[in-house]
């Protein structure tokens, strides 16, 4: 079968799209399309003046269903079509309402054919082709097979991802991206990101800005299901923008401390929005039943009647990342070829999953401030709760810090079972991060140091090693930590003091 890689999609002098493909060959061919325009869309039915402007433009009307992201319910809509991208600029200011104006005209007609860059296509009816082999299927089934019947809607999002980064990645001249030569781990990133994310090649290389990304992300989502994508002023929901209330930090106990266990949640932010069904339209549903399920300290709700579509987006990533492409990256029996490529894809699922908090507080386009509210409000809960369960077993818990809990000298049945209560009760993975054989917790907050088992020193925001401070009292520093490298308990603990005092002493 002969199938195309779709590479870009640009716009021609005349206002048609041209389509940039990767044939089996490895040479570039072109299709254009003359018949797509540009459009947005606008409250039905139109008002005389704004049928007098579609007229005077030679614009296009035609009445359309979408699905409202919030309500659910099908809207009747006018899709106004115009004769080129400067024309649907100019005319829309004279709207009552409009939707999806924003867009770019070939992201638009990529969405609207459903059409996926970086992806192999069909060179017959270009649809994209979602076919892996059959051994690939049952890896599949025994890494998700558990989200079937639990979680049908992430279980297909998973499964959609999971076909298109399993094809294979040919290749393509440095000279494509603009470079003479280029890391190969770049460009599986590059490939990886433009499937995920469907942009461009030559975007996906070059653009650093996440929040693109994960725009395109959501746009090609509710496109494909025909979800009406909310204006910016609808998914503040009401609210401008505004400082929101971040991570729990939990004041240390101070103290020098011998075998502290440190454990972190994985991937806290996207995890909760995963497991606590956080999503644009889940936020504040209208739904009376719904009132009940509030998030902790914090004045919303969260809809227990649907799954939120970003939940989805985002739990799928970071599904694939823990459960695929990060075990892979580590796994000896493959080939280094395909560890890089596991290990590319995994970099790029967790800098885009860390990232799915972030762009819902400020970026124009996804910023939702009850959103991102939800978000940290359950991190907060999530480690309040672990706390105060951790001391209930006795286990002595120290420090929190956003997503990490510092816990004195606790066995590994203790760690084994706050572990496990955790996901039982939040469907949070809790994991051990760390361990020090010395652990010295200031009052301050966010400043500590640690002994590694292997006598590495672990340094966190302590002013010693600020870049502010001087380099001759960070060098003093540095040798008062490494005079604790190899002391277990209070009696060798005695004896480095005195070993500190001569090095602060002679330093004087």
């Amino acid at each position: 079968m002969n199938a195309l890689y779709l590479l870009e999609a640009t716009v021609t002098e005349t206002n048609a799209i041209k389509l940039k493909f990767l044939n089996n060959n490895g040479k570039i061919e072109e299709i254009i399309d003359e018949k797509y325009k540009p459009y947005f869309l606008t409250l039905y039915p139109l008002t005389n003046e704004e049928e007098k402007i579609v007229n005077y433009f030679s614009g296009d009307a035609q009445n359309v269903e979408k699905t409202d992201l919030f309500t659910g319910e099908k809207r009747s809509l006018v899709k106004v079509s115009w004769p080129n991208p400067k024309i649907a600029s100019k005319a829309g200011t004279r709207f009552r309402q409009i939707w999806e104006s924003e867009i770019d005209f070939q992201k638009s007609y990529i969405y609207d054919k459903g059409l996926i860059f970086g992806a192999l296509h069909s060179e017959n009816s270009l649809r994209p082709i979602l076919e892996v082999p059959e051994e690939a299927k049952d890896k599949f089934e025994e890494n998700f097979k558990e989200f079937e019947a639990k979680d049908p809607l992430k279980y297909a999002q998973i499964f959609y991802w999971f076909n298109l980064l399993l094809q294979p990645i040919p290749k393509l001249s440095p000279e494509f991206f603009g470079v003479k030569e280029v890391d190969q781990e770049r460009v599986y990133a590059t490939w990886m990101l433009s499937r995920i994310a469907n942009i461009p090649l030559v975007e996906a290389f070059s653009n650093r800005h996440v929040s693109d990304w994960i725009k395109s992300l959501i746009y090609t989502h509710l496109r494909v299901n025909n979800i009406l994508i909310p204006t910016s002023e609808e998914l503040r929901r009401g609210k401008t923008p505004h400082r929101v209330v971040g991570a729990l930090t939990v004041s240390p106990t101070p103290g020098i401390y011998f075998n502290t266990v440190v454990c972190d949640f994985e991937s806290l932010y996207p995890s909760c929005i995963d497991s606590f069904n956080l999503s644009y339209e889940t936020v504040d549903c209208a739904h009376p039943e719904c009132k009940s399920n509030r998030i902790p300290d914090v004045e919303f709700h969260i809809c227990t009647k649907r799954r939120g579509f970003y939940s989805v987006l985002v739990g799928a990533l970071k599904e694939l990342r823990i459960k695929l492409f990060k075990p892979a990256s580590k796994n000896a029996s493959l080939g280094e070829a395909d560890r890089k490529i596991a290990s590319a894809a995994a970099k790029l699922l967790k800098l885009i999953t860390v990232s799915s908090y972030g762009v819902t507080v400020r970026i124009h386009g996804v910023a939702c401030p009850p959103l991102a509210e939800a978000i940290t409000g359950y991190s907060r809960y999530a480690l309040k709760e672990t706390w105060k369960m951790a001391e209930e077993k006795g286990l002595r818990p120290l420090y929190g810090d956003t997503d990490s809990i510092f816990l004195d000298n606790a066995s590994n049945e203790q760690v084994e079972w706050l572990i496990k209560t955790v996901k039982e009760k939040f469907n949070l993975d809790l994991a051990v991060e760390k361990r020090y054989n010395l652990c010295v917790l200031p009052k301050a907050k966010k400043a500590y140091f640690g002994i590694l088992p292997d006598g590495t020193p672990d340094i966190k925001g302590v002013t010693p090693i600020k870049s502010n401070s001087p380099s001759y009292i960070n060098t003093v520093f540095q040798q008062c930590v490494r005079a604790l490298s190899t002391v277990k308990n209070q009696g060798e603990y005695a004896q480095a003091k005195k070993a500190i005092k001569d090095i602060v002493k002679k330093a004087i």
